[in-house]
């Protein structure tokens, strides 16, 4: 009877192991179908690629002005519902700059406080100010 217990058990963590095995995930396997290159060498350059579960990236730079590089690209991928997300960049002097549905918009000023900041902005055209 202890052995049959003891056997009992080991089936259990070995059905308990196999279950928790990490299992593959389908995007595992995915192929690059598309990767495009080119630097010129002077700061200018291009890349784009794609790969077969739906992910593309691609990207252009430029010499900037102010001795930084000017970039604008994007890149896409598939969401678990199937839809497609996308963002669209530029990264310059002013920063980076995305834009995609996927970010959050604030929500407008309330009228009350585009007023504030209206007078605000007056007062302090007149001299006016309020520290101490």
């Amino acid at each position: 009877p202890h052995i049959d217990n003891m056997k009992f058990i080991l089936v259990i963590c070995l059905v308990a192991l196999a279950t928790a095995a990490p299992q593959k995930h389908p995007d595992r396997d995915a192929q690059i179908v598309k990767d495009e290159r080119s630097d010129s060498g002077d700061g200018n350059f291009y890349y784009s690629f794609e790969t077969s579960n739906g992910i593309s990236a691609q990207k252009t730079g430029t010499p900037g002005s102010k001795g930084q590089s000017n970039m604008d690209g994007g890149f896409q991928f598939r969401l678990p519902d199937g839809t497609i997300a996308e963002v669209r960049y530029v990264a310059n002097e002013y920063g980076y700059q995305p834009e995609s549905d996927l970010i959050p918009k604030p929500h407008p000023l309330p009228p009350h406080a585009i007023e504030q900041i209206r007078v605000a902005e007056e007062q302090r055209r007149q001299g006016i100010t309020f520290d101490k």
